[in-house]
């Protein structure tokens, strides 16, 4: 009885988080963006192909690396792109 209701809680989140791609492994599912958009602390807007990303779980920032550089960001000023 236990399994039953601990599956109908896992299952619909994992299917929740199983739609992305491929380059970063939360629970188990991994999420995939192709590009990103990053705005700088000066109000520079850096847009491009997406190398890696990683989130960090005891903060808000975000370390994105675009075209072969690494910005590190608060995570409300990126946009990681999906297709």
């Amino acid at each position: 009885m236990m399994r039953r209701k601990v599956s109908a809680v896992v299952l619909p989140v994992m299917l929740l988080l199983s739609g992305c791609g491929f380059n970063k492994q939360v629970i188990g599912t991994t999420y995939s963006f192709e590009s990103a958009i990053v705005r700088l602390p000066d109000g520079t807007i850096v847009v491009g192909d997406l190398d890696s990303w990683t989130d960090f779980q005891d903060g808000d920032c975000v370390q994105v690396t675009i075209d072969g550089k690494t910005y590190l960001v608060h995570s409300s000023n990126a946009a990681l792109i999906h297709g």
